[in-house]
């Protein structure tokens, strides 16, 4: 049984060959693409289970094919990045990358990474199970991707349903926006913490007023908690 399918998107075929062959020995099914419109295109062809994207590529490079792959898909996506660039973490987590590798990188690392991000994401085939949380007129199922207020669907992106899975999953504990950061999107995030304010703010626009047994609540000068009554 193959573990999942990844699409491979690098413009050195050094790379993409050597994760091909390290990937596909680890059980997984592997397809490259060497630019960013073949990477779009493999992505339609492929429907991949994650996306492991270099950020410089020809043609579309990698903050496009990132921003194209989330106008119709919550497929998880890992950035990559050579030693040098500068990777703005702020636009990466915007866009709605899940993590980042530095090249030159190990290839356990990469394997590591990917099994961390489709766990988290509810794509790893050995986590089979419904992952959903619900109190009084709300329910966040990581399953379907889906959140539902008041009985009705509400459209809402990826990482602001794993923000909230996250905090409902665990009432009444206060988490730092660099530990949601690090626990939300997955990898170590230092200095401007906008990007934890954005998304709690969309959600309260969501949330405001559904019910008085929950909500979203600022612990000032520590973060945020789901605060739900005893």
């Amino acid at each position: 049984m193959s573990m999942g399918k990844i699409l491979v998107a690098d413009d050195d075929s050094n790379i993409a060959e050597l994760l091909r062959l390290y990937l596909e020995k680890e059980g997984y099914t592997v397809a490259i693409a060497s630019d960013g419109e073949r990477a779009l295109e493999k992505f339609s062809e492929e429907n991949p289970d994650i996306v492991l994207l270099d950020i410089m590529m020809p043609k579309l490079d990698g903050w496009q094919v990132c921003r194209e792959i989330r106008k119709k898909s919550n497929c998880p996506i890992i950035m990559i990045t050579a030693k040098g660039e500068t990777f703005d973490k702020v636009l990466g987590l915007e866009l709605g990358a899940d993590d980042y590798v530095v090249k030159p990188f190990d290839a356990k690392e990469i394997v590591a990474r990917i099994k961390a991000v489709m766990r988290r994401t509810g794509k790893s085939t050995d986590a089979p199970d419904v992952k959903e949380v619900s109190y009084d007129k709300l329910v966040v199922n990581m399953t379907k991707y889906e959140l539902k207020v008041d009985g009705k669907v509400v459209d809402t992106p990826p990482k602001e349903l794993e923000l909230l899975y996250h905090l409902a999953s665990n009432p009444n504990r206060v988490y730092t926006r660099d530990q949601l950061l690090d626990e939300v999107w997955g990898f170590e995030y230092y200095g401007d913490s906008r990007t934890v304010d954005v998304h709690v703010k969309r959600l309260r626009e969501k949330l405001e007023g559904v019910s008085d047994q929950w909500a979203l609540k600022t612990v000032w000068g520590v973060g945020y908690k789901f605060e739900v009554k005893e």
